[in-house]
C-alpha cells in the first residue's frame, strides 16, 4: 500500500554501497525506518542532501502490515532551507536536536500536534536570521510537552534535577543551592521566550546541561547525547 505523507529526518546510517536506511518521523504513520536505494552516488546524482537533520519531505511511501522496514516510492524536499546549512551555529542545534528527537519519540503512530511543531519550529528557525542563541533550549521545553512530562515552571525543572542521583555532578556547589539561581532563566523561556534575556553562553550551555538531566530523568536509556560536544564547542 501507498501512503502519501510529509516526513521530518531524523538520521540515517550508512546500508551496502550506496544506500542508507533513515529514522524519519512522518505525518501520517509516525515514527519509520526506510531503505534508500542509491543516495551515496559520488558526483553530482548524490541525494544525501536530502537526508540531512532535520529535512523536511514530501513523500510517497509503502507501508506494510508487518512493520519494520521499508521503501520510499518518491521523495523530495517540501521545504528548502534558506539558512541552515549555510550557519554551522544552526546546523550544530539541529544535529544535537535531531538526536534527541531521534532518541525520545518512539511511537509509530500519527501523532498530528508533534508533528506540526517539528515542521514548523524548523520553518521558524531557518527564517531567524538572528538572536536565536536560546532556541535549542526553547525547543526541548516544547518538545517536552509534547512527550509528556512539560514542566509548568522553573522551579519543577530545578527541584527535580537537584534531588536527582548525581545531581552533584552539575556543580561544584550545593546542588539545590546552585541550581537555584537558573530558575528565573527557565519561568522567562517557558512563560516569555521573546524577552528571555540568557546573560552569557556559559549559562545557556549550564541551562542546556540541566535540560538535559532533566531528561534523563524522565526518557528511560536516553543515554548520552553525541552531538552535545560539538555543539558546545560550536557555541563557546
Amino acid at each position: 500500500m501507498l501512503v502519501k505523507t510529509r516526513g521530518i529526518v531524523l538520521n540515517y546510517m550508512k546500508f551496502r554501497e550506496t544506500s542508507i536506511i533513515t529514522k524519519i518521523y512522518t505525518e501520517q504513520l509516525g515514527l519509520q525506518s526506510y531503505i534508500v536505494n542509491s543516495v551515496r552516488k559520488k558526483g553530482p546524482g548524490s541525494r544525501m542532501a536530502l537526508f540531512q537533520p532535520f529535512t523536511l519531505l514530501d513523500m510517497v511511501v509503502y507501508t506494510s502490515h508487518r512493520g519494520g522496514l521499508t521503501r520510499m516510492s518518491e521523495y523530495k524536499i517540501a521545504y528548502p532551507f534558506a539558512t541552515i546549512p549555510f550557519d554551522i551555529r544552526k546546523s550544530s542545534m539541529l544535529l544535537f536536536l535531531s538526536e534527541i528527537v531521534a532518541r525520545t519519540v518512539k511511537e509509530e503512530e500519527e501523532n498530528p500536534a508533534l508533528f506540526h511543531f517539528l515542521y514548523n519550529a524548523m520553518i521558524e528557525f531557518d527564517e531567524q536570521e538572528e538572536h536565536f542563541e536560546n532556541f535549542h533550549l526553547m525547543f526541548l521545553l516544547h518538545l517536552s510537552h509534547h512527550l509528556g512530562f512539560g514542566p509548568s515552571s522553573g522551579t519543577e525543572i530545578v527541584e527535580q534535577v537537584a534531588f536527582s542521583p548525581n545531581a552533584q555532578a552539575l556543580t561544584s556547589a550545593p546542588p539545590v543551592l546552585t541550581l537555584q539561581a537558573y530558575e528565573v532563566y527557565f519561568d522567562q523561556l517557558l512563560r516569555t521566550p521573546e524577552q528571555a534575556n540568557i546573560p552569557n553562553g556559559k549559562i545557556r550551555r549550564e541551562l542546556l546541561g540541566i535540560l538535559i538531566r532533566y531528561y534523563q530523568l524522565h526518557v528511560d536509556h536516553l543515554g548520552e547525547i553525541k552531538s552535545l560536544a560539538i555543539l558546545s564547542e560550536v557555541l563557546s
